[in-house]
């Protein structure tokens, strides 16, 4: 058995921008038993790590080591996000998850939005120790509309867009009083590298073959929950289970059923790491 004392691998990126308010990513070892099991939480598309922030500290409160990693661009300034790209965001949270499976037995890669499309992304690639996968109200299929269709000639004129533009509601809370701290605009060719992407990664995911836990909210108003359906009638070499959420819309992590998450991603992690706990 490892228990996980690692530090800080978020391996964060250097910027020309200062850190915003919740944009630092958060590395947080384990301990006792559950301690051998890493989960690596990943924000969404504008998004910082605050945006998971309450979950990945109640896992870890709880035992798990949790990476909570912040992806090139993100919880800086939105001009940070012009240059990057889907492939990015993939190759960190990738790198992330190879520098945690050194001092732990087991990985659960989870995320929201985005961060649940790369989740399902990276559980592709088969890599050590990932136990298991937990798409938040992830996208997968093809986003609609005039906007989606010629972002790439509109992102050379106009590089930021409001988000409402390219679909998106900010603060897709059902809690009142909430702030995701996501950014106001959204940097129009970086988000249409997440659309280009999309195709490979519905492609591929007959390669997923351990368990994954699709999350949806019955209620969601930035990613159509058609998406988390389709992924659960698409995945035909893993064991799958679903997790619905009746009082939240997008931004879970964040709202009414956030206890609920916690509860059941512990008690996927730990079957998914064969981890036994006492229970009281």
């Amino acid at each position: 058995m490892v228990t996980a004392s690692h530090g800080t691998l978020s391996l964060d990126q250097t910027s020309a921008y200062p850190l915003a308010e919740g944009g630092a990513p958060l590395s947080l070892p384990g301990s006792g038993v559950r301690g051998r099991i890493g989960i690596v939480f990943i924000h969404g598309f504008t998004g910082r790590p605050s945006s998971v922030a309450p979950v990945v500290k109640a896992l870890n409160e709880r035992g798990f080591s949790v990476e909570a990693p912040r992806l090139p661009g993100h919880g800086t300034d939105v001009k940070d996000m012009l240059g990057t790209r889907y492939t990015d965001w993939r190759e960190h949270v990738r790198r992330v998850t190879l520098a945690l499976s050194e001092h732990v037995d087991a990985i659960v890669v989870a995320g929201l939005s985005m961060g649940g499309t790369l989740a399902i992304d990276i559980g592709t690639l088969c890599l050590p120790k990932v136990v298991g996968i937990v798409p938040i109200n992830a996208q997968i299929l093809d986003r609609k509309g005039l906007a989606v269709r010629f972002a790439p000639f509109i992102g050379k004129v106009m590089p930021l867009a409001p988000a409402a533009l390219a679909g998106l509601k900010r603060n897709d809370v059902k809690k009142p009083c909430v702030d995701e701290h996501a950014y106001k605009s959204t940097p129009v060719l970086a988000g249409h590298s997440l659309v280009e992407a999309l195709p490979l990664v519905r492609e591929q995911l007959p390669a997923i073959r351990v368990p994954v836990l699709v999350v949806r909210s019955r209620e969601d108003h930035s990613v159509n929950p058609a998406n988390s359906i389709a992924l659960l009638r698409s995945l035909p070499n893993a064991v799958v289970s679903e997790l619905v959420l009746e009082n939240s819309y997008h931004v879970a992590t964040l709202d009414y059923d956030a206890e609920l998450l916690i509860d059941r991603i512990t008690e996927f992690a730990d079957q998914a790491g064969n981890v036994r706990v006492a229970r009281v």
